[in-house]
């Protein structure tokens, strides 16, 4: 029987031979891999966002592929995302009217979907994408004064409504979620668990829940407003969860009434922290009872409390002539 090795080596010298003769060589180039286009692959990232996001924020990445990204981008392969192409979207959507934020958050959306594909070995880079510049937001709040007045003339359980987010800092969501078991009346504190976004209950924005303690004229409005409606706290007359269409116009007949402009409830929300910084209450602390996950969103708030900083300054002059004193005894 013949040397299989021996073999082998004379049938690749004949082949060998055969392709110099012939003049012709076979270049062998290593197999393209396949880049889906921007359309299919929203679809993997939405699902995978679905397992790790929060319904409010897929509902906010589908609403930006439907409304932005598929219309300009969804033909295009991942690889095909480049540079210019995005620059060319932000010309062409700012031309058509959106702010710079709406462009900005879609553009967000449009630069994690492209991350996500290069750890999966679709595409090897992510384009730099440079974000238009956007204007700190305003926001309102009550001064003391008129949030006294406000309270004045709000009636019956909005009454409470409205004492609550201004003493608490509660969103919106958080209160028409507030149910009945998360509110300690002996132990004077609240553990806000839940949120109520885009008709649908799901933990707070931060993800986790926070504690709120309660002061004396909460704990009397709380005590009084007990009911038998159901397990929410504010709800219904048939104890069904408020939605905000419900809440906006009793805020609005209470602000008519007590002579102010016309505020949204997220504007309580700003005049509960504005208050604590006004009254020298680190941000911190403000920030923990806000639940905000960075202090850089409670920093919005620092400007209301110049005195303190003034007092903090003040510490080191006195913290230096103590020393003063101590040396020269």
């Amino acid at each position: 029987m013949p040397n299989s090795r021996v073999g082998a080596e004379e049938a690749e010298r004949r082949e060998m031979n055969r392709v110099l003769s012939s003049g012709v060589v076979k270049v062998v180039t290593p197999q393209e891999k396949e880049v889906p286009t921007v359309e299919k692959f929203s679809t993997v990232f939405l699902d995978v966002a679905r397992v790790d996001n929060k319904p409010s924020s897929v509902d906010m990445k589908e609403s930006a592929f439907r409304m932005h990204l598929i219309p300009t981008f969804g033909e295009l392969r991942l690889d095909q995302v480049t540079y210019s192409a995005i620059q060319d979207y932000k010309v062409k959507k700012v031309g058509q009217g959106l702010s710079n934020k709406t462009v900005n958050n879609s553009l967000t959306v449009l630069r994690r979907m492209l991350v996500v594909a290069r750890k999966r070995g679709l595409i090897d880079i992510v384009p730099e994408v440079e974000w238009l510049k956007v204007a700190k937001p305003d926001f309102d709040f009550l001064t003391f004064e008129e949030a006294e007045r406000l309270l004045g003339s709000a009636e019956g359980e909005w009454r409470t409504m409205i004492l609550v987010a201004l003493r608490t800092g509660m969103r919106q969501g958080e209160l028409a979620a507030l149910r009945w078991k998360d509110v300690d009346l002996n132990a004077g504190r609240i553990i806000v668990r839940q949120n109520f976004v885009r008709g649908r209950l799901g933990t707070p924005k931060s993800g986790k829940p926070r504690e709120i303690p309660l002061g004396n004229d909460l704990l009397v409005a709380l005590k009084g407003h007990r009911h038998l409606r159901g397990e929410l706290v504010f709800s219904s007359s048939e104890g069904a969860i408020l939605r905000p269409d419900q809440c906006k116009h009793p805020l609005w007949r209470s602000c008519q009434r007590a002579g102010l402009r016309k505020i949204g409830w997220h504007a309580l929300r700003h005049s509960f922290a504005s208050h604590l910084v006004m009254k020298g209450v680190p941000l911190v602390a403000v920030q923990q009872l806000l639940g905000h996950s960075t202090i850089q969103m409670t920093m919005r708030y620092a400007h209301l409390g110049p005195e303190v900083t003034r007092d903090a300054v003040r510490v080191l002059d006195l913290s230096s002539l103590g020393s003063q004193w101590a040396a020269a005894r």
